[in-house]
């Protein structure tokens, strides 16, 4: 298994950005309206490979993806104060229970560090998860997740 960043494996972009659609967007009705929210998530990755407080990294076993993580400069309409925000950790269904959420969650943790940032920020309705990645809670947000900051 080995991380890269998605800058250096674009030929996984459409794969990341289905996979990110069915976990994470809204529900919508037809093929063509989940294709055009999938074409609207890769070109949102394409103009942001360069951004500083941008980052999605992806896990290959072999040739095959397994799980992704990713930095972003904002996540969601609450606390649009803080910055750079931990998101979509991601790992397929199949590979689950293997440890490889703590391969992502280092491999994320680092490339902030490298990039200089204090803190990173998440958000979660999971209880009892991010603490053992180092996570600290700050807040209830109204949506019902749960704001942490991971000092790096």
């Amino acid at each position: 298994m080995k991380i890269y960043n998605i800058k250096d494996k674009l030929e996984y972009l459409k794969e990341v950005a289905v996979l990110t659609q069915k976990e994470w967007g809204k529900p919508c009705c037809t093929k063509e309206e989940f294709n055009l929210k999938v074409n609207r998530k890769i070109q949102k990755i394409i103009d942001n490979l360069d951004n500083p407080y941008y980052c999605k990294l992806i896990l290959l076993d072999k040739e095959k993806l397994v799980g992704f993580i990713s930095i972003f400069p904002k996540d969601g309409d609450k606390r649009q104060d803080l910055t750079p925000w931990y998101a979509t950790m991601y790992v397929k269904v199949e590979y689950r229970g293997k440890g490889l959420s703590k391969i992502l969650n280092d491999a994320i943790i680092e490339e902030a560090r490298n990039r200089k940032f204090e803190k990173i920020y998440l958000k979660t309705e999971l209880e009892n998860y991010y603490e053992k990645f180092g996570a600290e809670y700050m807040e209830d947000l109204h949506n019902g997740e749960k704001l942490y900051y991971i000092k790096l």
